[in-house]
């Protein structure tokens, strides 16, 4: 098993998988036209800041998350990493791998020098609540949204 950068080629691959999930089910199309989602990960791509990885089993995409680092002013202007898109192949769930990437994550996030890791998940994803929770994750605020 390994961790690598996405590839533009990878695109097709990564939407199978956000959209396996419950909720993303019901947004994302990754039988549809790829335009819109080639030109977010080009932008993602272009960010040094902000990348998108995959994890490979056998030369098999299996899993997925984007780690963007953000400068603040906060923590005498300390970074932070926040993690988004954090999915396994339902196939291969069970077998530590999501560990082993938000581990590579947090391992990248303190190489940069962040003072923090954080994540949102949707109220909804229970399971991913108590996985977070048992990777030492802490509910500590209340994410809010406004829809445009």
């Amino acid at each position: 098993m390994s961790l690598r950068e996405a590839v533009r080629d990878d695109v097709p691959r990564l939407l199978q998988l956000l959209a396996e999930d419950q909720i993303s089910d019901q947004r994302d199309d990754p039988n549809g036209d790829l335009t819109p989602y080639l030109a977010a990960f080009d932008a993602i791509d272009a960010d040094p800041n902000n990348t998108t990885y995959v994890w490979e089993q056998d030369g098999e995409i299996v899993g997925c998350f984007q780690l963007t680092f953000l400068p603040g002013l906060l923590q005498r202007g300390g970074w932070r990493a926040q993690v988004e898109s954090v999915r396994t192949d339902r196939r291969f769930r069970g077998r530590k791998i999501g560990e082993q990437m938000m581990a590579e994550a947090v391992k990248m996030s303190r190489a940069r020098g962040c003072w923090q890791v954080q994540l949102t998940t949707n109220k909804d994803r229970r399971d991913a609540h108590r996985f977070y929770r048992r990777l030492g994750f802490v509910a500590s605020h209340e994410g809010m949204k406004l829809k445009l």
